[in-house]
């Protein structure tokens, strides 16, 4: 990698990954007040696009807008996802912040619908444009609580340099049917080509975090099922999870995985990716943009994710809070936000866009000025490739991705309690002397049953 190139991934890696590097370190959480005519407020995790992303851009938009009763801003919170809904399920069970509007991480809805901090919406916000896996992330025991506002979805990056060297024929690359046994394939056809600077097959977000929670869902997904049922209740059984775990174990093997994945994020893991110490990775849709400033298109693919993907994204919902005019003008920004000209915009910029029309009707489009296109001259310009101002992967690869075999976490209103136990027990199996399946899988077992409430017998 050239000096320049290393600056600009030092730079794109802190401004996305390191808290408040590129942003103004977070903003105040809002006091209460009394005065209807004051701006919406509407909290967030950090907009992975950059400081003036386009979340704030969108907002913007719809501060400029003729006839509006109301203003909104923005309000980032700092720290991890976790962090996050601390924060939130403070501030809005003890009324120390005025939030109108929260942006909640899809695991969160069953939680706050069933804590009564988030109001019930009327169904037809979320419309038949919505992708269905991303729709069924907004409702909870049969009620909508959340409109769908980006969306994630596992993806598998693949560096085409490495395949090329090694003398893999462009039809014999990873696509939509690939399965987990054929990229094990295409390491091997790696490590024998001895390519220099490549350490391992694949790397992924091991670490003891919700990386682990989201990677071990993907691999007990594809040969188990779900382990809640649709109200939350745990149904998992022994035999199950140490299915689950053989999976996990064989993707995980120390002859395809980087040694240092089991203590990566997804920062991490990206700059070992774009060092060359690995040809796959399983990251995130926004990771799209990130690898083109650093990789020439020649370096990079990406295909669906073998097996089962995981749904992840963002859902706005109203607070309890907010009623009467404020309350319909929050509706109504909310609409904003999620119509298919937000979410074309969204999906311009790197995010996943949840409306079907983002992704194939050409005559949708974003209403902010198009980004600004590679230059000679700067560090930060949009190299993205692209086709009709899309990313050039969003219809053929992405979209296909979030239409395919995806998988939700748990949804249940103790998601907390079961990816702490969940995270706890798979971390082990990056031990030095790491339990069999088959202990790890009772022991799983039993604390996912104090975790979470059982279907009554």
């Amino acid at each position: 990698m050239t000096a320049r190139s290393l600056r600009r991934v030092t730079f794109l890696l802190a401004c996305l990954f390191a808290l408040g590097a590129c942003t103004d370190g977070g903003s105040t959480p809002p006091e209460q007040t009394t005065d209807p005519g004051a701006p919406l407020v509407i909290a967030s995790g950090r907009d992975v696009t950059g400081k003036g992303g386009i979340r704030e851009k969108l907002i913007k938009e719809w501060n400029a807008r003729p006839g509006n009763t109301h203003q909104a801003r923005l309000v980032e919170l700092p720290g991890s996802a976790d962090q996050q809904r601390s924060q939130l399920l403070g501030a809005l069970q003890s009324g120390s912040a005025r939030y109108d509007v929260v942006n909640l991480d899809v695991t969160w809805v069953p939680e706050f619908a069933e804590a009564k901090l988030i109001q019930e919406l009327d169904a037809s916000l979320v419309d038949a444009d919505v992708i269905p896996s991303v729709a069924r992330t907004a409702r909870w025991e049969g009620k909508t609580y959340a409109v769908p506002f980006n969306t994630d979805v596992g993806l598998l990056y693949y560096r085409r340099d490495h395949l090329e060297q090694a003398g893999v024929r462009e039809d014999n690359r990873p696509g939509e049917n690939t399965t987990w046994g054929e990229v094990r394939d295409l390491i091997r056809t790696v490590e024998q080509a001895d390519l220099p600077g490549v350490e391992a097959g694949w790397t992924a977000q091991l670490a003891p975090y919700e990386g682990l929670t989201v990677n071990g869902m993907e691999a007990f997904a594809s040969v188990t099922g779900g382990l809640t049922d649709e109200h939350g209740r745990y149904t998992g059984t022994v035999s199950a999870l140490e299915e689950g775990l053989e999976e996990l174990r064989a993707r995980t093997e120390k002859a395809y995985l980087l040694p240092a994945a089991a203590g990566s994020d997804e920062a991490a893991s990206l700059t070992d990716f774009i060092d060359g110490r690995t040809t796959f990775l399983r990251h995130w849709p926004y990771a799209y943009r990130t690898l083109h400033q650093a990789l020439a298109p020649h370096q990079l693919d990406v295909a669906p994710l073998p097996g089962k993907a995981v749904l992840g994204g963002q859902n706005l919902a109203l607070t309890t809070a907010v009623s009467g005019a404020r309350g319909e003008a929050a509706r109504d920004l909310v609409k904003f936000l999620t119509d298919p000209q937000s979410e074309r915009c969204l999906l311009d910029e790197g995010f996943a866009a949840t409306r079907t029309s983002a992704y194939e009707d050409d005559r949708v489009s974003c209403r902010l000025p198009a980004p600004s296109a590679p230059s000679s001259s700067t560090e930060s310009a949009d190299r993205m490739p692209r086709e009709d101002g899309r990313p050039l992967y969003a219809r053929s690869t992405l979209l296909t991705a979030l239409r395919g075999e995806t998988v939700e976490r748990p949804r249940t209103p103790h998601y907390g309690a079961f990816t702490q136990t969940f995270t706890t027990h798979l971390s082990r199996l990056f031990d030095d002397s790491p339990p069999t399946e088959e202990q790890l899988a009772q022991e799983l077992d039993t604390a996912l049953r104090r975790a979470l409430p059982e279907p009554p017998s």
